[in-house]
Parts: structure tokens; sequence; C-alpha cells
């Protein structure tokens, strides 16, 4: 029990002491991850839904070298779309409300905080050939790998033709073959 001369304040440094690697679920319509100092604001969709797809597109294209704030962008576009498409909104909410109960069932815990990677993957495995999984995964192809301050983590240096091609513009850099 609290009593009424407790201090309920919370330092900077007490929240980044605290805090997980995963994105903490701010009730105010955003999430925050305090690790990567990265927040995103969530207009139509719940926090938490954001937060589990968040993870779902980390387990379906893995990158340990690319933050999750890309993977947030990247996702961005769904919670705009679902303010205008009611179909698309229940589809998103559904399938991540599915997948945490899941995880629920069979691991105690949302499915963001099951703790191995093999774990999720075998939860997406029982849902891949759902409406949802191949949404956020179609989409996904697109909208990750098209951020361009991604394409240097993995040594792609963007468009050739306006700079005469491949074959003037690094045809031959090639070290690691």
């Amino acid at each position: 029990m609290i009593s009424k001369d407790s201090d309920l304040s919370l330092s900077r440094r007490a929240l980044m002491k605290g805090a997980s690697a995963a994105a903490l679920v701010i009730s105010t319509g955003a999430i925050i991850n305090p690790l990567e100092a990265w927040g995103l604001e969530v207009k139509t969709l719940k926090p938490e839904t954001m937060q589990t797809l968040i993870q779902v597109a980390r387990d379906i294209y893995p990158h340990d070298r690319i933050a999750d704030r890309f993977y947030a962008i990247a996702l961005k576009d769904y919670d705009g779309k679902a303010g205008t498409d009611a179909a698309l909104k229940t589809l998103i909410e559904d399938g991540a409300a599915n997948l945490d109960e899941a995880a629920r069932k069979k691991y105690g815990v949302r499915y963001v905080d099951v703790g191995w990677e093999s774990q999720r993957v075998a939860l997406l495995r029982d849902v891949e050939s759902s409406a949802f999984f191949q949404k956020i995964r179609s989409g996904l192809v697109v909208s990750l790998y098209n951020q361009k301050e991604v394409w240097p983590l993995f040594g792609y240096q963007g468009e050739s033709a306006a700079y005469g091609g491949y074959l003037h513009r690094g045809f031959n850099d090639i070290t690691w073959l």
C-alpha cells in the first residue's frame, strides 16, 4: 500500500533504468521506446496494437541492425488507413488481439512479452495464412525496405540511373566476393 507521503514521481534516469528492450505503451495514444529515444503517436489503432505490430514486423523481417523505429515508421501508414477504413481497422485490431490471446494461452503473457523469438515465430506460423498476417507481411516488404535511412545498413547505395547506372557507380566496388 502506498502512503500519502510517498513520492510517485518518476525521473528520466529511473525510467531509463527500469525500461525493458520493448517499447513502453503509453495510454495517451502513443508508444515510447526510451532506450532508442523515439516515440510514435497512434491516432486510430490502440497503442498496444501498434506495439504488437512492431514486434510482429521484427519477427517477420528480423534484422538485428535495424532499430525498432524503422519498423514503427513502416507500420505508421496502417494507423492512418485504419482511420478511414473500418474493415482494415477491425482486421488489424482483431489480428493483434488474437495473437495476444494465443500467446496468453500458451505462455501466459502478451505476444510482445513472449521471451523467445522462436516461440513468437511459432505463433505467427499458426496465423500465416490469415488475412491479417498477409496484410502486414505484404505491406512491410515495401514500407520497411523503401526507407532511405535503412538502405546503408544493407550496403545499398540507392538508385543508380541518375548517376549513369551501376556500371559507372560502384559496380566493381564489391569487397565481399
